[in-house]
């Protein structure tokens, strides 16, 4: 089969770590090629490299067997390369026409929007897709945003396309529309890089997969003579498991009860629209649905970040609606953030003082005036140990962490009963494994079952469905601001889920 493109001999270094060290790749004509590895493996790295945003210190890349030099992403797209990054680069108050157009010199100084409308219009609908030239990209779901990226990429003729983690904001329903038109395109003789960290889609959609850890590729195979478990033990240098048991725990009391909860985003608009919802002791409640239905809002109401304008929110009784953080907390309500570097740490500030950043003005670790740092040392060390955070010292700043361990970083701060010596009666963790590789995944659904099971309450707000099932005790939907079902799992298949996530109302059996 005919070779679109071969990486060889590819290093990169950063400074203190060789990103690629000595790889080969190659993707052929007609083929969808999977690319796994944990965080910090190099996947992305070797992608950035053919897409010209990063230059190889040393190797060779051959285009359809020419041997180029890309040195920019103009570059790139010139060579037919195209590649739609994980944090889509729209500009949401242009239309789709606009984004899809931008750059590019063969419009001329007239544009002729009809012509153009029309051509995007009849791509779109090659591929299945219902896309509004005239629309503006605000008002998009992120299953259409990621059409229009590839679209872009289909309007600038390009053969070969990388796609970083495509399904992270995606419904089940757009995902198998995603697959269909992936395989449509390599039908067509395209070729098709797909990087993810989900071992159940590189089996739906991928011809060969690549498995790269620290730096180097470690595995290489067609899919169709490989396992989930064979994979997931390249990647990750271990056995993993794949299966969680969770002993049978009977919910006994209510910890969080919610009622007509509503609140506003933060451009003014309603987003809470009267949620209901229970949390019940040694229970884990998830909350699904697409980015942008009132799951921020929620978890921020419940933390105290943001204020209510009407409902109540009853920890063990206490109605804690608007107030302050401060006093949430010492009720005994933990908070795992979303994005753990952007709102979960204070980068420049060491290990030490991030673990203790809620603790340290509380005794033993401080008498009111003084810190008392060899306590908090100490603690701190215990910490590290019993979360299994890998890093240079307490000393060490916490932007040095990888993705896996600042999240044990953050778990080990809210977890450890550091404020008055007990654990947490509701844990409200925002996607707390978004953008974790496989390892840190399986470390935190245990830790998080271990605490339901221990007493605790937990809230999972989550994107990725097979998660809520595998994890969770009851699973609850949201979409508009609402929560429309609640179910456990086995109760519904992934398809009905799936259309309530999108707004799809589904008749009650």
């Amino acid at each position: 089969m005919e070779e679109l493109v071969s990486l060889r001999g590819i290093v990169k270094r950063f400074p203190g770590v060789v990103a690629n060290d000595n790889v080969d790749f190659s993707l052929r004509k007609g083929e969808i090629h999977a690319l796994l590895g944990e965080n910090g493996a190099g996947k992305t790295t070797l992608m950035n490299i053919l897409y010209g945003l990063y230059r190889p210190d040393s190797g060779e890349i051959f285009i359809e067997g020419r041997r180029v030099k890309i040195e920019s992403p103009r570059d790139a797209i010139k060579l037919g390369i195209g590649m739609v990054h994980q944090n889509f680069k729209l500009i949401p108050s242009h239309t789709v026409l606009e984004n899809i157009i931008l750059g590019l010199k063969e419009v001329g100084l007239i544009i002729n929007y009809k012509a153009i409308g029309e051509k995007i219009k009849q791509l779109a609908e090659s591929y299945g897709w219902r896309i509004n030239p005239s629309a503006y990209v605000w008002q998009l779901t992120a299953g259409e945003k990621q059409q229009v990226e590839l679209l872009k990429l289909l309007y600038r003729d390009a053969k070969i396309l990388i796609l970083d983690e495509p399904t992270s904001v995606l419904t089940p329903q757009e995902c198998k529309i995603l697959f269909q038109a992936l395989r449509r395109m390599a039908n067509e003789g395209k070729g098709v890089i797909f990087i993810t960290h989900k071992l159940d889609e590189v089996f739906a959609i991928s011809d060969r997969v690549t498995v790269m850890r620290r730096g180097k590729v470690v595995f290489l195979k067609e899919t169709s003579k490989t396992n989930m478990s064979e994979l997931a033990q390249y990647m990750v240098g271990r056995p993993v498991i794949f299966t969680i048991e969770k002993k049978e725990v009977q919910p006994s009391e209510e910890v969080m009860v919610i009622k007509n909860l509503k609140a506003f985003n933060d451009k003014g608009v309603l987003a809470l629209k009267g949620v209901n919802l229970t949390v019940m002791k040694n229970e884990i409640v998830g909350i699904i649905g697409v980015t942008g239905n009132g799951q921020q809002e929620l978890v921020e109401v419940i933390s105290g970040l943001r204020k209510a304008t009407e409902g109540s929110i009853l920890i063990d009784g206490v109605n804690i609606v608007n107030n302050s953080p401060e006093k949430i907390i010492k009720l005994g309500v933990a908070f795992i953030p979303p994005e753990p570097l952007k709102y979960g740490i204070i980068p420049n500030l060491t290990i030490a003082d991030n673990l203790f950043m809620k603790a340290y003005r509380y005794k033993p670790y401080s008498n009111g005036v003084l810190i008392n740092w060899k306590t908090i040392y100490e603690k701190s060390e215990e910490l590290v140990k019993a979360f299994q955070i890998v890093s240079p010292s307490l000393s060490a700043q916490a932007r040095s962490l990888s993705g896996g361990n600042l999240q044990r970083l953050i778990l080990a701060r809210e977890l450890s009963g550091l404020i008055g010596e007990r654990i947490p009666r509701l844990i409200v963790a925002a996607y707390p494994t978004k953008g974790l590789d496989i390892g840190a995944t399986e470390f935190v659904h245990k830790t998080l079952i271990e605490y339901s099971r221990r007493g605790s309450g937990i809230l999972i707000v989550s994107e990725d469905v097979e998660e809520a099932l595998m994890v969770c005790d009851r699973v609850a939907v949201m979409h508009d601001g609402k929560i429309v079902s609640v179910f456990k799992p086995g109760e519904l298949d992934i398809e009905k889920i799936g259309l309530m996530m999108a707004g799809v109302e589904i008749a009650s059996t």
